[in-house]
């Protein structure tokens, strides 16, 4: 069934579900595309996305500590299906202090508890910076936060290539937590996009563009401003989407190009592409036979 809040069930092995959205959806350039009405208020913005799309990713708790009675608000601002993915807050990822973390993850544990509570927390982003490298001072570190924040449903992005070992992905197995996957510029020194599950219950891709010179820029606008082609979209699905569905429950995937309203315009192809291979995508994206694209 292709209804908004239904779920479409996968028969055979592999994911029973796979979950489209974008990291963030309060832009205000998404009503100069036509995502959202026009005059749409920011508060107004959820439950016009939930609409469409199942899940997001949440930008805001990387900014600023998530406090619990705002999480409970924006909980019940969505529908009771709605799911979410939370990023880990930048005092424990980027600004880390050595006298202040463990305090700091405690505070992210009571900020998101709402959502756990209801169990709408799919997912935990630790996003690490691309000067995060594998020395014993970071290796000791990111054990001692996994360890904090044990409990929690953890998947780390690296962004440095350092990572991209074995026994990284064997330990990572070993404590269930998810590697991210993704999908970016092809550069120097950065994570490449590997096909690794170390998660039986989630995968995770994340979709940044391929913007080589905007990444290289520094310009956050720059750096995620890129249109996916549906010969790139399916051809993601081939090499890395159906490979990770294969040895997960469950799937969650994030157009993080976010600029001009590319993330849900790709979001919505992607959708069409995955039903089509017959893959479970609960991003009530099609409506009433209509093809994704028309809904922008």
């Amino acid at each position: 069934m292709d209804e908004a809040g239904q779920r479409i069930e996968r028969s055979g092995a592999g994911a029973d579900e796979i979950l489209v959205g974008t990291s963030g959806y309060s832009y205000t350039e998404w009503v100069e595309t036509g995502f959202y009405p026009a005059m749409v208020k920011s508060a107004q913005m959820l439950p016009h996305y939930a609409r469409v799309f199942p899940v997001t990713e949440l930008n805001f708790t990387w900014y600023q500590m998530p406090r619990a009675e705002a999480l409970e608000r924006l909980r019940l601002n969505a529908p009771a299906h709605f799911q979410f993915a939370a990023k880990l807050t930048r005092t424990l990822t980027h600004e880390v202090e050595a006298n202040q973390w463990r305090q700091q993850a405690t505070a992210f544990r009571n900020g998101i508890a709402p959502l756990l509570q209801a169990r709408q927390l799919l997912a935990v982003l630790v996003q690490l910076p691309p000067d995060f490298d594998r020395t014993p001072t970071h290796r000791r570190y990111l054990a001692d936060l996994f360890d904090e924040l044990a409990g929690l449903p953890l998947a780390v992005e690296f962004r440095h290539v350092s990572w991209a070992q074995d026994r990284v992905f064997t330990e990572l197995t070993r404590r269930r937590i998810t590697l991210v996957s993704l999908d970016g510029p092809n550069l120097p020194g950065l994570f490449p996009g590997l096909v690794v599950a170390t998660n039986p219950d989630l995968f995770y891709l994340r979709l940044h563009g391929r913007n080589a010179r905007g990444w290289q820029s520094g310009n956050m606008q720059k750096k995620f401003d890129y249109d996916y082609t549906e010969k790139e979209l399916t051809g993601l699905i081939s090499s890395m989407i159906l490979p990770l569905a294969s040895q997960s429950r469950r799937g969650l995937i994030f157009f993080n190009n976010h600029v001009a309203g590319q993330a849900p315009k790709n979001a919505l192809s992607l959708v069409t592409l995955l039903r089509r291979e017959g893959l479970g995508v609960n991003a009530a994206a099609l409506q009433s036979g209509e093809a994704a694209d028309d809904l922008l």
